[in-house]
Order: C-alpha cells, then structure tokens, then sequence
C-alpha cells in the first residue's frame, strides 16, 4: 500500500510541476470529512448432506433425518468515515436476517469502531475495535496473531475486530533498506471484553515490524503470552516479475491446544506442545487476464490423518450403538468436545489451495468465472467451487457457485456434514 502510494505520488507531481499548461479542480481531491458507504446483500443456498459422513451423524443423531435444507438470508454491512482535523473515525458494522428449517436468525455485529489520531505523517495512534490484517496469504494467515481467522472459501469477506490500544510509526531512507514501521498494541481480554480472543484478565501485548528491504516486503511480528500462548513469526512477500508475486508466512507458537480422541473413544485431556505453521504461495497475472493463487499452507496445530480418522471412526461406531440401543452419551461427548474444532472449515494439518480467474474470457463484457480447489494433502481428500461472477449493472454485483466435497470414507472432506452446496448471491455496494 505504502508503495502504491509513493507511485501514484510520483505520477501526480509532474502534474502539478505543470500547473501552467493545465488546470483543475483542487476541491476534487481533497478528503471529505464524512463518508458513508456499503452494501446490501441478498443470498440463497441449498446444501446437500451426507448422512453416512461423521460431522452429519454427531451433529444430527438426535434430530429426524434430513437430506439437506434451503436457507435464505439478506445483509447490510455500513462502512462510516469522519475526519475531523488530525482524528479520524471509523465505523463498520454488519447485520443479517437468515431463514431455513431451524426458523429465523438475526445477526448484528459492530465490526470496527475506532478512532485514530495522526499528528503527523509518521506516527498514527489508535484505539477501539478494529480488524487487523496481519500476513501475505490469501486462504490462511499463520501469523494472524491479533485477529479472527478467515474462511478459506471466502477469504474476502469482512471479518470481526478486537478492541485494541496501538500505534503505527513510520520512518523512511534512503538506500536499499526503504522503509522502516513499528506497530505496537494492546489486545486487553476480561471477561466482558475481547472474549473471543481469550477470558482471562491480561493486556496481551503484540507488536509488528515492517521492512521495504530491496524490494522485498518483510513483516516480523510477535504476541506475548496472555490469554493466549506467546508467538512470533514472519512473513514476505516480492515480485519475481511484473505479474508474478512470491508471498510466506512462518509462525511458531510455544504451546498449542487442541483436544483428541483415542482409538477407545475416550476424549484425551487437551494436549499441549509447542506448533509451527507456515504458507507458502504465488499470485501472479497472465497476458490473458488469468489470475493464479497458489499456497500450501502447514497446520502444525491441525489433526493428523490418523487423528481425523480415528475420530471419524469413533463417531460411526458411537453412532452405531446409539441406533441399536438409544445410548447417546458417548455421541453427546463428542459433539461437546469436539465439534467446534471438527466442524472448522480446515481442521487438519496439510492444505493445498488453487483458484483460477479469469477476466472476461471471449471477450464477454462484464463476465469473471473462476474455479477454486482446496485439498488435504495427506489424505488426498479436496472440495471443488467452479463460479461465476457478472458485473454488468452499476455497482451491482452478480455471484453464483457451486461446491462439491469428495473424499475417501474416514478422510477430511469426505466426512463433512455437506457433500453439495449451491450459492447465489446479488450484492449492492452503494
């Protein structure tokens, strides 16, 4: 961003070195104090489940059969910006109306809302709930210390804040090392405060470090021991070419929980090492207007395949027992202990993501299809989402996909509550 701004900077002086020659409107270009912006979303989905899959059988055991459901769901999302001499606010909130067979739900978050004081063009303070985006990867971020994780199937969509306490302080040179930017913080966790990010009282301090070196964008980042384990890590990201980027992210954290289940059936108590995780990834454009991300992406506190498959044969044998003789309680414990975290769109350890884009193929106006394939590596498992998106009409936005999960029996994907998913979305940005 930084150095996107230095280019358009370097493009507009010139310009205005020629102010004789040329003439324009400077109110044009200055900052409004208020900004409001947004969008509304209407979307309908159909999903297929799989009733012999294992998240199927321990979510569902104690409802009446179901061979999937529609669900119907419309959104707002408010983006608010006042400036006001050196402060700048900032508001994002986001709320939705779905309906399917469980009845109706409604959903509003406050995404962000913050105020940021810059004094001047090397120091910015802030303070509030804000969304952080820490990492070069586009599906998964190892190094994504301070915030919500993404969903792999949506990277884009916008996610929660923490209320943090923070800083950013910029220093530039000349030479091959550009630029330099500090950027403490403060994630403070009570019980009514940041819970999401852990319960216990603790100001959980975290910081990053930004390098232009050589061209090369480096982060360092770290996240002391609190409500969470202590971490650090790094990431990159450069340009092997003029369409061709290289992008990874390195994380070690000093203790990783995670619960398990024996070859018993018995939840084994959460166990406790030291994890490192990391991405690596490529993005580049072709002459033909086709986008190509690539990233394998290292869980070390994901589940094994012998993890995720003992865990599914758990659930089939539990559930097994329960048709026979109504006996819930082995099922009940699993769902309680082990859901959350087998019910996550990526529970295991080793990820292979692709997506394909291509702008207006033929020369059809307005038109984008795109493909996107993530696999399990180890058990060779994967989903697949060819898509469609037209955005002929004025600020609207036209999306329909389509997922399919295949896999082994006992294998990642082939375990998933759904085998289908159909989405289709009308989103109006205003």
């Amino acid at each position: 961003m930084r150095r996107l701004f230095c280019a358009c900077l370097s493009l507009w002086l010139p310009a205005a070195a020629a102010q004789e020659s040329y003439s324009f409107d400077v109110s044009q270009f200055e900052k409004k104090p208020f900004e409001l912006n947004g969008y509304a979303e209407l979307k309908a989905e159909s999903f297929t489940f799989d009733r012999q899959a294992a998240l199927y059988q321990l979510g569902f055991f104690d409802q009446p059969p179901r061979d999937g459901f529609g669900r119907g769901t419309g959104s707002l999302q408010l983006e608010g910006l006042y400036r006001h001499g050196i402060a700048t606010a900032h508001v994002l909130a986001f709320g939705s109306y779905a309906h399917d067979y469980t009845g109706n739900d409604r959903d509003t978050r406050l995404y962000e809302a913050s105020v940021s004081v810059q004094p001047n063009s090397q120091a910015t303070y802030d303070l509030g709930k804000k969304t952080l985006s820490w990492g070069k990867g586009y599906a998964w971020n190892p190094v994504g210390f301070v915030q919500r994780p993404k969903d792999p199937n949506d990277p884009e969509l916008s996610r929660e804040g923490f209320v943090i306490a923070g800083g950013d302080f910029v220093r530039s040179f000349d030479g091959t090392l550009k630029t330099v930017a500090l950027t403490p913080l403060l994630v403070p966790t009570t019980a009514g405060l940041n819970t999401d990010f852990g319960t216990s009282e603790h100001l959980n301090p975290a910081g990053k470090i930004y390098f232009l070196y050589a061209d090369t964008d480096i982060d360092l980042m770290m996240l002391g021991a609190g409500a969470k384990s202590a971490r650090y890590g790094f990431d990159f990201s450069r340009n092997l070419g003029t369409n061709l980027e290289l992008h990874g992210e390195w994380a070690r954290a000093a203790s990783a929980t995670r619960p398990v289940v024996d070859t018993a059936g018995n939840v084994v108590p959460i166990e406790e090492a030291p994890a490192t995780s990391y991405l690596l990834g490529l993005r580049g454009l072709s002459e033909r207007n086709l986008t190509t991300i690539l990233e394998y992406y290292y869980n070390g506190a994901g589940y094994s395949e012998d993890e995720l498959s003992n865990f599914a044969s758990v659930v089939h044998s539990d559930y097994d027992q329960y048709q026979a003789t109504g006996n819930a309680a082995p099922l009940t414990k699993l769902r309680t202990a082990l859901l959350p975290a087998m019910a996550r769109p990526n529970p295991g350890r080793r990820y292979l993501y692709l997506r394909l884009s291509q702008q207006e193929p033929f020369d059809i106006l307005y038109f984008t299809p795109a493909l996107t394939t993530i696999v399990n590596v180890d058990d060779r498992s994967y989903s697949i989402a060819p898509e469609l998106l037209y955005t002929g009409v004025t600020n609207l936005e036209l999306r329909f996909r389509m997922f399919w999960l295949y896999g082994a029996p006992l294998s990642d994907f082939g375990e998933k509550l759904n085998d289908r998913r159909l989405e289709l979305r009308a989103r109006y940005y205003f």
